[in-house]
């Protein structure tokens, strides 16, 4: 019934508007697609990344050293550092990530994770390695939609490598920040804390792309409130799209900080699962947050259904009134047009003026019974 009422009130110049937007369909968009285009018995197709780069950061309290390469067999040298290791890879080509996995020792398993696309968050604890798999959000202020990137995160004795899709963009900066200086507590402590900064960092940034998209539902609302037009009705639909991306890549990772926090992995301090556990508090926060959006894009669509509705009733109630009051006139010009020969003043001097003063004596004066009864 909602769905019959907002395709009821999409006009020409709406759609017109929403192809300018790239929706061909409010209900079936390429965007709504690409969102719930997932489907586990079809074998990924990923396009492989033309170069790569990797990225090592080889650090112990005294000191760091920062490494760049263009392939991963200079990476290998740093199984045995007696260091924490930090291997980014940016850029996927399965090649290099068979190669860097197998000299890893990393579960074949754990190497299709990392090779696959739109792949649910999640945490596998597979031999000596503890791996996670999540997605990193993104806002883009120009088309107003999130983007996802998968980063697949592998810790092991001493070394933590991950795996990033975009070679242009991720949210460790300010860890790699902190990395240099010698007093931070990344520089003091293993390698799991290590990965508990990346994944607290990951998180973190889920609160900025929501503040952005918040921000925006707030200017909608405060559109739908002061006047109900169809643009408005474009940019619920789409807005409640992306919710629904923040939804799938938030929700899961609860799942995930909770498997690491009832782990008995020997690759995790027991000094550091309370900072897991602060991280799961965020995701928590997060999570009810993306709930409360949800909540308030449903009632802002039931608002600009009932502002319709409500806008319709004022128009039905005008057309209503008119009729009303044009009725008598009608009544009186079919009385005195019939054809007949004997008609009441109809060779009367002042038979004209007195039939258009009954007209327009009858309808002010149902004009004063409607106000006094407060019908309009």
């Amino acid at each position: 019934m909602i769905r019959e009422t907002i395709e009821s009130a999409i006009t020409r110049p709406t759609k017109k508007y929403l192809r300018y937007l790239g929706i061909k369909n409010l209900f079936g968009t390429d965007r709504t697609k690409q969102i719930l285009k997932v489907n586990p018995t079809i074998l990924p197709h990923r396009e492989e990344a033309r170069e790569i780069r990797t990225y090592v950061y080889d650090y112990n309290p005294q000191s760091i050293e920062e490494h760049e390469f263009r392939s991963v067999e200079p990476c290998f040298q740093f199984r045995q550092s007696n260091r924490i290791s930090w291997i980014n890879i940016d850029g996927i080509r399965k090649s290099d990530v068979e190669l860097i996995c197998t000299h890893f020792e990393i579960h074949p398993l754990l190497i299709e994770d990392i090779l696959s696309i739109q792949q649910r968050p999640k945490m596998d604890e597979v031999e000596n390695v503890l791996f996670c798999l999540l997605n990193m959000l993104y806002f883009n202020e120009v088309k107003g939609t999130v983007e996802q990137e998968q980063i697949s995160i592998v810790l092991g004795k001493d070394f933590v490598i991950s795996f990033q899709e975009d070679a242009s963009r991720d949210v460790f900066n300010p860890l790699r920040e902190k990395l240099k200086l010698s007093n931070s507590k990344i520089r003091q402590r293993s390698a799991d804390y290590l990965c508990y900064s990346m994944l607290d960092m990951i998180v973190d940034n889920y609160f900025t792309v929501m503040e952005k998209l918040g921000e925006r539902i707030e200017d909608l609302e405060e559109q739908v409130i002061a006047s109900t037009n169809n643009r408005a009705l474009a940019r619920i639909s789409s807005l409640r799209k992306e919710l629904i991306v923040l939804k799938r890549n938030i929700a899961p990772v609860r799942d995930l900080l909770n498997g690491i926090i009832r782990s008995e992995s020997d690759l995790l301090d027991d000094r550091t699962t309370k900072y897991f556990k602060d991280v799961y508090d965020h995701i928590m926060q997060a999570n009810d947050l993306c709930e409360n959006y949800r909540d308030v894009m449903v009632n802002m669509q039931d608002l600009y259904i009932n502002n319709v509705n409500l806008r319709m009733n004022e128009v039905m109630k005008v057309m209503a009134i008119v009729t009303c009051l044009l009725a008598p006139a009608t009544v009186i010009g079919g009385i005195f047009g019939m054809n007949f020969d004997r008609i009441p003043y109809l060779h009367h001097k002042n038979g004209f003026y007195i039939a258009v003063f009954m007209m327009l004596i009858i309808p002010v004066y149902m004009l004063w019974v409607f106000r006094k009864r407060g019908w309009f």
